[in-house]
């Protein structure tokens, strides 16, 4: 799974950001090919430079996926408005994304440990 990471600069104004992001959700659920998406709040920054105070992530089969999804009307739409609700102060990346279940973990934990 291939998944556009979004960072929004804990610098942009909340009320802006709460006005303005439902169209944007509006639009990014329109992009083809788009799988699942999460959004997350950032509650306390730890440590580090800059500080982000939301992460939203829209996930796709693949790479090529993400960027026909970025090329599209729908693509094109969302940019433009979290380029607006933004004043451009946001990070995007691309990332390979893979995760494992709990039950996996477990198994792979047990067939690790020393028979008793």
């Amino acid at each position: 799974m291939y998944k556009l990471v979004i960072l929004i600069e804990a610098s942009v104004e909340p009320a802006v950001l709460d006005q303005n992001w439902p169209d944007f959700l509006h639009n990014a659920e329109q992009m083809p090919g788009l799988l699942r998406e999460t959004t997350s709040r950032v509650d306390f920054h730890l440590y580090g430079s800059p500080s982000y105070q939301l992460q939203h992530e829209l996930f796709f089969e693949s790479p090529d996926d993400a960027r026909k999804a970025m090329a599209s009307e729908a693509g094109r739409a969302a940019g433009r408005i979290l380029q607006q609700l933004s004043g451009g102060r946001l990070v995007l990346y691309f990332a390979d994304h893979r995760e494992d279940d709990l039950d996996h973990i477990r198994q792979h934990r047990q067939s690790l440990s020393p028979a008793e």
